[in-house]
């Protein structure tokens, strides 16, 4: 049935109850999986006065090497767990993206026929204000998704 899962996650208590979903299912289907975690890009507009609209070198270089170190051990993390699951892994860290557009992209490139990804199943104003990754990823989509919550 399913081949190939791409399971999104970003390190949080709720994305590792997809990863565990995820890891179960594709050891049960004998598929393989990759995982994506992403890193949003510096949050330019948050400085203001005569800074705004620029970022300062230190404070840009400090973030995105946080954001690499953070997401090493989220994707270690995830390729420990399905080498114990003995599930075949791969692990993409996409920088400078918004979650939905690198998941949406990826899946596509690595030709993956299922999504995994959490949801805090937010609807009305909470979704608004807070946006869905996952509400984005579903809309665009040509594969199926399977939302754990």
């Amino acid at each position: 049935m399913y081949k190939h899962l791409l399971i999104a996650t970003d390190g949080s208590e709720l994305a590792d109850k997809g990863v565990t979903h995820g890891l179960t299912l594709a050891k049960g289907l004998g598929a393989s999986v990759t995982f994506i975690t992403v890193s949003e890009q510096f949050p330019i507009f948050a400085w203001g006065g005569a800074m705004a609209g620029y970022a300062a070198g230190d404070e840009l270089a400090a973030y995105q090497e946080e954001a690499r170190k953070y997401a090493k051990e989220v994707l270690d993390k995830c390729k420990a767990s399905a080498d114990a699951a003995g599930v075949s892994a791969e692990v993409v860290h996409v920088e400078d993206k918004r979650p939905a557009e690198a998941i949406l992209e990826l899946s596509q490139a690595r030709g993956c026929d299922l999504i995994v990804m959490a949801s805090h199943g937010r609807r009305g104003l909470g979704k608004l204000l807070l946006g869905s990754q996952t509400a984005e990823v579903l809309s665009y989509t040509e594969i199926p998704v399977l939302v754990v919550r």
